[in-house]
């Protein structure tokens, strides 16, 4: 054995290791009452004792060695579970000297805000964690179902006319957000055995409910699908002109978006694609916006589409004062009706009125729309529709304060999980997540500072809009490690592992287009400047991270094929059907499938192994599942070596590179290395990576 620590040396705190994943807690989301065992590990024969720390009280409990091997001692000690949540540390001793270990690693002091923590009854859905996802922005995946296309002219949409894009092809305007390409859940449906074939296991919908944009982020009803994304089966009527300013004219979109027929027949299209999905084994993640609705929501009316329906509805608060809608809103003028404008918008649009979550005068009361959007949160995740969970669109920015916003969240989370217990709920989030990750309110989030930033930073340079680039960050393997270890404590690891993990998505640039290290967006730039200059080399990188790293690896529709763009709107193109990369699908396909058959890189201990100008390497391991990561970013060929003992690998054991990326292309044959002295050595091409394993689980 290569690997020796002597008696006369200090700690050696790269041998120490301890996180929450259920090899060194278990069970690792234990109930009230559990008696938990807790395991640390240090190098072998290397230290005098180990103590837990609570933090709260201060107790220190000391550990008992309960197993070695040739390179590690595991010391262990059990604690028991009460209601409260237990936060805890380590303090590593060997003769005068000592160190703490939190979940930042070994360091010389503590601060609770970095502890390890056990919060009592705390689950995120087993399923969800490390489960491969894929967004689809519905109007631009693929268009199943010419027949409930929006037509031109149909209604106007800030004061426009919508418009039909003719050619599917067609490149992205900069103003976008009325024209639509025609795609809908049938075009979906039939491509689900294309993303089976990909891996997927989740599909993420951006809204599907009725809206007037091709966004949908400004929802008309939360009730019901909309039919120009499922079923219209009463159709005609007017259409708007070119030079009208409103939608009093605009009969034929009033009957496809507030007729019972349509909207009935497209819910139940929905409850038969969910299971479809089911049947090949994906479940389906459906966008919750409950901080604003829009101008043309039928609670408020602002367009009166609802006032002029054939069907008969409540007035909306816009319409009338004595609306059963107004205190779904925040009215600033008490005599502004009939048609009272002066109402609370998101960020002061009034296309977006903030929907009103603020309290009665009785504490105990809640707000009218909560009770409405709560049974709008049990209805899709029950029969006969059966989704599968929730993402939360601008999830901290929902109330008046504060309060209003951890009240509200528990309320949805409690109406969730009673309806559907295996539903997961994940948040749009920037920033500390930790308030809302307690157990008592979200699941998770997407994640953007545990993921999306740090490997933009790391293997472009570039911030995820393309409007801003720093150069120092570009290869800087310390600061992406920094970066990831430092957010990722902010949340608890259950949530680390259901983190929604994006190179790219909706809101912000291609990462293909990052690729080219150069800031811009649509309307300065023009749509070919995103594909010019693209390195595929940190693409691929960015697939291997994306595929090894904790958490729920999250493909944006599209990147898989090559598909380019800047920032909103034009990271919004359509799939490119019959113009795909076909050799980079396959690429993803190699990498989904690594993901898939390798259990550590599901919900295994992570490990920074090299940090260094270009260069990082990590190591994800689980009892028996190991792997080795490796990414360079330098334009020149390089040899990385890599301790793979921290990992527990010893001399002699035989690894598999599995999967070699470079510049110019993938590499998927076989090649055996073998550990020596513990370290492996492997060479990389320019703007290359590796992955290496000690196997494959096949089934």
């Amino acid at each position: 054995m290569g690997i020796l620590f002597s008696e006369h040396e200090g700690i050696h705190r790269e041998a120490l290791f301890c996180d929450e994943s259920e090899d060194f807690r278990f069970p690792a989301e234990p109930e009230i009452g559990d008696i938990v065992t807790i395991r640390f590990r240090t190098a072998h024969n290397n230290v005098d004792m180990v103590s837990l720390v609570e933090d709260d009280t201060d107790i220190e409990i000391d550990m008992l060695l309960a197993e070695s091997d040739e390179i590690f001692d595991y010391f262990e000690t059990q604690i028991k579970v009460e209601e409260k949540a237990v936060r805890y540390y380590f303090e590593v001793k060997k003769g005068d000297t000592s160190c703490y270990y939190n979940r930042l690693g070994p360091v010389n002091s503590t601060w609770s805000g970095f502890s390890f923590c056990i919060t009592p009854g705390f689950h995120t859905p087993l399923w969800a964690q490390g489960a491969l996802m894929y967004q689809i922005y519905v109007d631009r995946f693929r268009n199943g179902d010419y027949s409930n296309d929006v037509v031109d002219n149909e209604y106007i949409y800030i004061g426009t006319p919508v418009e039909k894009v003719k050619d599917w092809d067609e490149k992205i305007a900069p103003m976008d957000v009325g024209r639509f390409y025609g795609g809908d859940l049938q075009g979906i449906l039939d491509k689900l055995d294309y993303l089976h074939s990909l891996w997927v296991e989740v599909i993420y919908l951006s809204p599907i409910f009725v809206s007037p944009s091709n966004h949908k982020y400004d929802c008309q009803d939360y009730e019901h699908v909309d039919p120009h994304y499922g079923v219209i089966v009463k159709d005609g009527g007017r259409l708007v002109g070119d030079n009208d300013t409103n939608n009093d004219n605009a009969e034929r979109y009033r009957i496809r978006t507030t007729s019972k027929e349509n909207l009935e027949a497209s819910d139940a299209f929905f409850a038969k694609f969910v299971e479809e999905a089911h049947k090949r084994g994906m479940r389906v993640i459906l966008d919750g916006v409950f901080n604003h609705c829009g101008s043309f929501n039928k609670w408020l009316d602002r367009e009166r589409i609802y006032e002029k329906s054939l069907d008969v509805y409540e007035s909306g608060a816009y319409v009338s004062k004595d609306s059963p809608y107004h205190s779904f809103f925040k009215f600033y003028n008490d005599n502004g009706w009939p048609y009272n404008s002066e109402y609370d918008g998101w960020w002061g649009h009034g296309t977006l009125p903030k929907l009103n979550y603020q309290l009665s005068e009785n504490p105990e009361e809640a707000s009218g729309v909560e009770e409405y959007v709560l049974n709008i949160a049990r209805k899709w995740v029950s029969p006969p529709y059966n989704a599968d969970g929730w993402r939360l669109d601008v999830a901290a920015d929902l109330g008046n304060s504060q309060e209003d916003n951890h009240r509200f969240w528990k309320r949805f989370r409690k109406a969730v999980k009673e309806a559907n217990p295996d539903a997961v709920i994940l948040a749009e989030h920037y920033g500390d997540p930790l308030p809302w990750l307690d157990g008592t309110e979200w699941d998770s989030v997407m994640n953007y500072d545990a993921f999306m930033e740090p490997v933009s930073w790391f293997l472009t340079g570039m911030e995820k809009h393309s409007d801003h680039e720093e150069p120092n960050l570009f290869g800087d393997g310390a600061a992406f490690f920094n970066a990831m270890r430092y957010n990722m404590v902010h949340m608890q690891t259950s949530s680390v592992y259901a983190a929604m993990n994006e190179l790219s998505n909706h809101d912000h640039s291609r990462f293909l287009t990052r690729t080219n290290r150069r800031c811009g967006r649509l309307a300065d730039r023009g749509s070919e400047a995103a594909e010019k200059g693209v390195n595929y080399g940190l693409f691929r990188a960015g697939v291997v991270i994306q595929m090894t790293w904790p958490g729920s690896p999250t493909i944006y529709y599209g990147d898989e094929a090559g598909v380019c763009g800047w920032t909103d709107p034009d990271n919004r193109r359509t799939y490119p059907w019959g113009r795909e990369d076909h050799e980079l699908i396959e690429f993803h396909r190699y990498m989904t499938g690594i993901h898939m058959r390798i259990p550590a890189l599901r919900r295994g201990s992570v490990k920074e192994l090299v940090k260094k100008k270009n260069t990082i390497a990590y190591g994800r391991f689980q009892k028996n599942s190991r792997a080795l990561i490796v990414v360079s970013t330098s334009s020149e060929p390089s040899l990385v070596e890599i301790p793979a003992w921290q990992i527990g690998f010893q001399d002699g054991d035989k690894l598999e590179r599995i999967m070699k990326t470079s510049e110019i292309g993938y590499n998927v044959g076989a090649v055996r290395y073998q550990i020596h002295n513990g370290i492996v050595k492997v060479e990389l091409e320019p703007y290359g990576a590796a992955v290496l394993t000690n196997g494959w689980d096949l089934n």
